[in-house]
């Protein structure tokens, strides 16, 4: 079987990022939940991603807190252990991101 020359440059580009997530997040998923749940006391994580956002590397937690419907949000640097970022999220705001995300797939 022969690729054709944009096919193959299209594939190796898909497993190459694949490849290159996990090899260089020096945090594992444990040591960055760990520093992700200092910004939501008591919160338990519901879904984590290691994913690509505004060109780093981050760790993305989804922390949901007793006594509230809302998920905080919080990323951190795969790289190097920092918090990117924290946002709360209303379970309105949290449905609209799955219907975003339906779209996506």
């Amino acid at each position: 079987m022969k690729l054709r020359p944009a096919f193959a440059v299209i594939l190796g580009a898909v497993l190459a990022f694949g490849c290159a997530t996990t090899q260089t997040a020096k945090l594992s998923r444990v040591e960055a939940e760990r520093v992700a749940l200092t910004r939501a006391p008591g919160g338990t994580v519901k879904e984590s991603e290691l994913e690509k956002e505004h060109g780093k590397l981050v760790w993305s937690f989804d922390i949901a807190t007793p006594g509230t419907t809302d998920i905080t949000e919080v990323q951190v640097d795969a790289v190097t252990g920092e918090v990117v970022s924290v946002e709360n999220e209303t379970l309105a705001q949290q449905q609209a991101e799955k219907k975003q995300d339906m779209k996506k797939k």
